[in-house]
Protein backbone atom coordinates (compact mmCIF):
# COMPACT_ATOMS: atom_id res chain seq x y z
CA UNK A 1 0.00 0.00 0.00
CA UNK A 2 2.66 2.26 0.75
CA UNK A 3 4.81 1.74 -2.66
CA UNK A 4 5.04 5.05 -4.72
CA UNK A 5 3.51 7.70 -2.91
CA UNK A 6 4.62 11.13 -2.36
CA UNK A 7 5.85 10.94 1.69
CA UNK A 8 5.92 13.53 4.49
CA UNK A 9 8.00 12.00 7.55
CA UNK A 10 7.51 8.76 5.59
CA UNK A 11 3.49 9.14 5.41
CA UNK A 12 1.78 9.54 1.96
CA UNK A 13 0.85 13.40 1.30
CA UNK A 14 -2.52 12.42 0.52
CA UNK A 15 -4.39 11.23 3.49
CA UNK A 16 -6.63 9.10 0.76
CA UNK A 17 -3.80 7.18 0.32
CA UNK A 18 -3.46 6.01 3.76
CA UNK A 19 -4.38 3.33 6.29
CA UNK A 20 -4.98 -0.42 5.06
CA UNK A 21 -6.27 -1.27 1.38
CA UNK A 22 -8.14 -1.82 -0.70
CA UNK A 23 -8.82 1.19 -2.82
CA UNK A 24 -13.07 2.21 -2.84
CA UNK A 25 -14.51 4.71 -4.94
CA UNK A 26 -16.15 7.64 -2.89
CA UNK A 27 -16.36 10.21 -6.19
CA UNK A 28 -17.76 9.69 -9.25
CA UNK A 29 -16.42 11.51 -12.89
CA UNK A 30 -19.22 13.88 -12.43
CA UNK A 31 -18.55 14.62 -9.27
CA UNK A 32 -15.17 15.60 -9.66
CA UNK A 33 -14.87 17.22 -12.66
CA UNK A 34 -17.54 19.52 -11.59
CA UNK A 35 -15.98 20.28 -8.75
CA UNK A 36 -12.83 20.63 -10.50
CA UNK A 37 -14.27 23.46 -12.72
CA UNK A 38 -15.82 25.31 -9.49
CA UNK A 39 -13.23 24.89 -7.79
CA UNK A 40 -11.15 26.89 -10.95
CA UNK A 41 -13.74 29.57 -11.86
CA UNK A 42 -13.77 30.84 -8.02
CA UNK A 43 -10.30 31.43 -8.03
CA UNK A 44 -10.43 33.16 -11.55
CA UNK A 45 -13.81 35.35 -10.48
CA UNK A 46 -12.14 36.42 -7.07
CA UNK A 47 -8.02 37.44 -8.36
CA UNK A 48 -10.55 38.71 -11.28
CA UNK A 49 -12.75 40.50 -8.93
CA UNK A 50 -10.78 41.29 -5.96
CA UNK A 51 -8.76 44.32 -8.03
CA UNK A 52 -11.94 45.76 -10.01
CA UNK A 53 -13.59 45.90 -6.67
CA UNK A 54 -10.60 47.37 -4.48
CA UNK A 55 -8.63 49.47 -6.69
CA UNK A 56 -7.21 51.16 -3.76
CA UNK A 57 -4.63 48.65 -2.21
CA UNK A 58 -1.06 48.89 -3.47
CA UNK A 59 -1.16 44.92 -4.86
CA UNK A 60 -4.35 45.62 -7.23
CA UNK A 61 -2.65 47.06 -10.25
CA UNK A 62 0.06 45.00 -10.18
CA UNK A 63 -2.88 41.93 -10.25
CA UNK A 64 -4.60 43.71 -12.95
CA UNK A 65 -1.96 44.17 -14.85
CA UNK A 66 -1.38 40.14 -14.65
CA UNK A 67 -4.37 39.95 -16.67
CA UNK A 68 -3.68 42.34 -19.72
CA UNK A 69 -5.85 45.32 -17.78
CA UNK A 70 -9.00 46.15 -16.30
CA UNK A 71 -11.05 45.48 -19.71
CA UNK A 72 -9.46 41.92 -19.84
CA UNK A 73 -10.50 41.18 -16.60
CA UNK A 74 -13.48 42.19 -16.85
CA UNK A 75 -13.85 39.60 -19.62
CA UNK A 76 -12.32 37.05 -17.90
CA UNK A 77 -14.25 37.51 -14.74
CA UNK A 78 -17.55 37.17 -17.09
CA UNK A 79 -16.21 34.22 -18.83
CA UNK A 80 -15.41 32.41 -15.25
CA UNK A 81 -18.98 33.54 -13.84
CA UNK A 82 -20.51 31.66 -17.07
CA UNK A 83 -18.84 28.79 -15.95
CA UNK A 84 -20.05 29.05 -12.44
CA UNK A 85 -23.50 29.64 -13.76
CA UNK A 86 -23.23 26.58 -15.96
CA UNK A 87 -21.77 24.19 -13.02
CA UNK A 88 -25.40 25.07 -11.09
CA UNK A 89 -27.05 24.34 -13.79
CA UNK A 90 -25.60 21.01 -14.32
CA UNK A 91 -25.99 20.30 -11.16
CA UNK A 92 -29.59 21.27 -10.25
CA UNK A 93 -30.41 19.69 -13.51
CA UNK A 94 -28.59 16.18 -12.26
CA UNK A 95 -30.45 16.55 -9.13
CA UNK A 96 -33.63 16.95 -10.42
CA UNK A 97 -33.21 14.12 -12.71
CA UNK A 98 -32.31 11.96 -9.97
CA UNK A 99 -35.08 13.27 -7.71
CA UNK A 100 -37.87 12.30 -10.77
CA UNK A 101 -36.29 8.85 -11.34
CA UNK A 102 -35.94 7.86 -7.69
CA UNK A 103 -37.86 5.07 -6.00
CA UNK A 104 -37.57 6.41 -3.00
CA UNK A 105 -37.77 10.42 -2.80
CA UNK A 106 -37.89 10.05 1.00
CA UNK A 107 -34.95 8.61 1.39
CA UNK A 108 -33.05 10.10 -1.11
CA UNK A 109 -33.49 13.57 -0.31
CA UNK A 110 -33.80 12.36 3.80
CA UNK A 111 -32.12 9.27 4.06
CA UNK A 112 -28.31 8.25 5.42
CA UNK A 113 -27.25 9.07 1.85
CA UNK A 114 -28.41 12.41 1.78
CA UNK A 115 -26.36 16.02 1.76
CA UNK A 116 -29.19 17.52 3.52
CA UNK A 117 -28.44 18.56 7.13
CA UNK A 118 -31.07 16.21 9.23
CA UNK A 119 -31.86 16.18 12.82
CA UNK A 120 -29.23 13.63 13.29
CA UNK A 121 -26.39 15.83 12.06
CA UNK A 122 -26.85 18.15 14.91
CA UNK A 123 -27.14 15.24 17.37
CA UNK A 124 -24.11 14.58 15.78
CA UNK A 125 -22.37 17.97 16.18
CA UNK A 126 -23.00 17.89 19.82
CA UNK A 127 -21.72 14.77 20.45
CA UNK A 128 -18.90 15.69 18.64
CA UNK A 129 -18.30 18.68 20.97
CA UNK A 130 -18.69 16.31 24.21
CA UNK A 131 -16.12 14.24 22.67
CA UNK A 132 -13.59 16.96 22.31
CA UNK A 133 -13.92 16.78 25.76
CA UNK A 134 -13.81 13.25 26.97
CA UNK A 135 -17.38 13.38 27.60
CA UNK A 136 -18.84 10.80 24.97
CA UNK A 137 -17.57 8.68 22.04
CA UNK A 138 -16.70 10.35 18.90
CA UNK A 139 -19.59 10.09 16.64
CA UNK A 140 -19.60 7.45 13.59
CA UNK A 141 -19.90 9.21 10.69
CA UNK A 142 -22.44 7.80 7.18
CA UNK A 143 -21.51 9.01 3.22
CA UNK A 144 -21.31 12.68 4.72
CA UNK A 145 -20.56 14.37 8.20
CA UNK A 146 -22.63 17.23 9.67
CA UNK A 147 -19.31 19.38 8.51
CA UNK A 148 -19.52 18.20 4.90
CA UNK A 149 -23.29 18.80 4.96
CA UNK A 150 -23.03 22.34 6.21
CA UNK A 151 -20.03 23.08 4.13
CA UNK A 152 -22.13 22.13 0.91
CA UNK A 153 -24.61 24.36 1.92
CA UNK A 154 -22.89 27.19 2.59
CA UNK A 155 -21.09 26.87 -1.07
CA UNK A 156 -25.02 26.86 -2.29
CA UNK A 157 -26.29 29.62 -0.63
CA UNK A 158 -23.39 31.57 -1.34
CA UNK A 159 -22.81 31.27 -4.92
CA UNK A 160 -26.41 31.43 -5.66
CA UNK A 161 -25.85 35.23 -3.79
CA UNK A 162 -22.91 35.76 -6.01
CA UNK A 163 -24.27 34.65 -8.98
CA UNK A 164 -27.92 36.82 -8.50
CA UNK A 165 -26.25 39.59 -7.65
CA UNK A 166 -23.63 39.28 -10.62
CA UNK A 167 -26.31 38.98 -13.10
CA UNK A 168 -28.03 42.04 -12.06
CA UNK A 169 -24.43 44.20 -12.05
CA UNK A 170 -23.92 42.04 -15.77
CA UNK A 171 -26.94 43.32 -17.45
CA UNK A 172 -28.36 46.81 -15.51
CA UNK A 173 -30.18 47.61 -18.89
CA UNK A 174 -32.77 44.84 -18.28
CA UNK A 175 -32.81 44.31 -14.58
CA UNK A 176 -33.49 48.23 -14.77
CA UNK A 177 -36.80 47.58 -16.62
CA UNK A 178 -38.15 45.96 -13.37
CA UNK A 179 -35.92 46.62 -10.20
CA UNK A 180 -35.24 49.98 -8.16
CA UNK A 181 -32.47 51.70 -8.78
CA UNK A 182 -31.01 50.61 -5.06
CA UNK A 183 -30.97 47.31 -5.58
CA UNK A 184 -27.58 47.58 -7.51
CA UNK A 185 -26.13 49.11 -4.50
CA UNK A 186 -27.24 46.61 -2.64
CA UNK A 187 -25.96 43.88 -5.23
CA UNK A 188 -22.58 45.69 -5.49
CA UNK A 189 -21.98 45.39 -1.91
CA UNK A 190 -23.54 41.60 -1.63
CA UNK A 191 -21.06 40.53 -4.52
CA UNK A 192 -18.18 42.13 -3.20
CA UNK A 193 -18.39 40.62 0.43
CA UNK A 194 -20.06 37.44 -0.46
CA UNK A 195 -16.60 36.66 -2.21
CA UNK A 196 -14.83 37.41 0.65
CA UNK A 197 -17.40 35.81 3.09
CA UNK A 198 -17.27 32.49 0.60
CA UNK A 199 -13.24 32.86 0.32
CA UNK A 200 -13.07 32.78 4.29
CA UNK A 201 -15.60 29.33 4.62
CA UNK A 202 -13.62 27.65 2.43
CA UNK A 203 -10.13 28.57 3.44
CA UNK A 204 -11.10 28.48 7.22
CA UNK A 205 -13.42 25.69 7.19
CA UNK A 206 -13.41 23.21 4.37
CA UNK A 207 -9.85 23.52 3.35
CA UNK A 208 -9.01 23.13 7.69
CA UNK A 209 -11.83 20.71 7.68
CA UNK A 210 -10.80 18.35 4.18
CA UNK A 211 -6.93 19.36 4.41
CA UNK A 212 -5.39 20.93 7.27
CA UNK A 213 -6.51 18.58 10.56
CA UNK A 214 -4.09 16.75 12.43
CA UNK A 215 -5.05 13.34 10.54
CA UNK A 216 -5.47 14.58 6.73
CA UNK A 217 -2.15 17.19 6.62
CA UNK A 218 -1.01 18.47 4.29
CA UNK A 219 -3.70 17.16 1.42
CA UNK A 220 -7.09 15.12 0.99
CA UNK A 221 -6.89 14.39 -2.53
CA UNK A 222 -10.19 11.61 -2.45
CA UNK A 223 -11.93 14.31 -4.71
CA UNK A 224 -9.19 14.24 -7.74
CA UNK A 225 -8.66 10.41 -7.49
CA UNK A 226 -12.21 9.94 -6.32
CA UNK A 227 -10.68 6.99 -4.63
CA UNK A 228 -9.23 5.98 -1.09
CA UNK A 229 -8.80 3.15 1.17
CA UNK A 230 -10.20 1.15 3.37
CA UNK A 231 -8.93 2.33 6.01
CA UNK A 232 -9.61 6.30 5.54
CA UNK A 233 -13.21 5.06 5.16
CA UNK A 234 -13.21 3.69 8.78
CA UNK A 235 -11.27 6.66 10.29
CA UNK A 236 -13.65 9.28 8.09
CA UNK A 237 -17.05 7.46 7.25
CA UNK A 238 -17.03 4.36 9.61
CA UNK A 239 -20.72 3.58 8.43
CA UNK A 240 -19.95 3.59 4.97
CA UNK A 241 -16.62 1.37 5.83
CA UNK A 242 -18.51 -1.06 8.02
CA UNK A 243 -21.60 -0.94 5.28
CA UNK A 244 -19.09 -2.31 2.60
CA UNK A 245 -15.70 -3.99 4.33
CA UNK A 246 -17.32 -7.48 4.43
CA UNK A 247 -18.25 -7.51 0.37
CA UNK A 248 -14.43 -5.79 -0.50
CA UNK A 249 -13.01 -9.38 -0.05
CA UNK A 250 -11.80 -10.73 -3.26
CA UNK A 251 -14.00 -8.08 -4.89
CA UNK A 252 -12.28 -7.66 -8.62
CA UNK A 253 -11.84 -3.61 -9.05
CA UNK A 254 -13.91 -1.54 -11.14
CA UNK A 255 -12.38 0.75 -13.31
CA UNK A 256 -15.70 2.37 -13.38
CA UNK A 257 -16.30 5.34 -10.81
CA UNK A 258 -19.06 3.39 -8.54
CA UNK A 259 -19.47 4.15 -5.19
CA UNK A 260 -18.26 1.53 -2.84
CA UNK A 261 -17.07 -0.48 -5.18
CA UNK A 262 -13.60 -1.70 -5.16
CA UNK A 263 -11.11 0.57 -7.32
CA UNK A 264 -7.66 0.16 -9.15
CA UNK A 265 -5.39 2.37 -7.51
CA UNK A 266 -4.56 5.70 -9.28
CA UNK A 267 -2.40 5.87 -12.32
CA UNK A 268 0.76 7.47 -11.23
CA UNK A 269 0.39 10.75 -13.26
CA UNK A 270 -2.97 11.47 -11.37
CA UNK A 271 -1.90 11.20 -7.90
CA UNK A 272 0.80 13.65 -8.78
CA UNK A 273 -1.32 16.22 -10.84
CA UNK A 274 -3.74 15.93 -7.64
CA UNK A 275 -1.01 16.18 -5.01
CA UNK A 276 0.48 19.35 -7.35
CA UNK A 277 -3.45 20.82 -8.06
CA UNK A 278 -4.23 19.94 -4.19
CA UNK A 279 -1.06 21.82 -2.84
CA UNK A 280 -1.76 25.05 -5.18
CA UNK A 281 -5.29 25.47 -4.51
CA UNK A 282 -4.48 25.54 -1.14
CA UNK A 283 -1.73 28.45 -1.41
CA UNK A 284 -4.26 30.26 -3.65
CA UNK A 285 -6.94 29.91 -0.77
CA UNK A 286 -4.73 30.93 1.91
CA UNK A 287 -3.38 34.03 -0.52
CA UNK A 288 -6.99 34.99 -1.26
CA UNK A 289 -7.83 35.45 2.32
CA UNK A 290 -4.47 37.86 2.74
CA UNK A 291 -6.10 39.62 0.09
CA UNK A 292 -9.13 39.98 1.45
CA UNK A 293 -8.40 40.98 4.63
CA UNK A 294 -6.16 43.72 3.30
CA UNK A 295 -9.02 44.93 0.80
CA UNK A 296 -11.12 45.27 4.26
CA UNK A 297 -8.49 47.37 5.87
CA UNK A 298 -8.32 49.61 2.45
Amino acid sequence: MTDRHEYLGGVALDAAQRGRGPYVWRFGVFQRVLHGALAAAFFVLAFTGLPLRFSCVVWAPKLMALWGGARTAGLVHRWAAGVVLACLAVYLGHAAVLLVRAKDRRRLLWGPDSILLQPRDFREFWQMLRWSLGRAPKPKFGRYSYREKFNWLMVILGLGAIAASGLVLWFPEFFGRFLPGVIFNVATLVHSYQVMLLAALIVAYHFFDVHLRASKFPLDGVMFTGRATLGYLEEEHPLVADAIGAGVAGQAPSRRAVPDRVAPRAPRWMELVGTTLGLLLLGLGLLLVVLGLWDALC
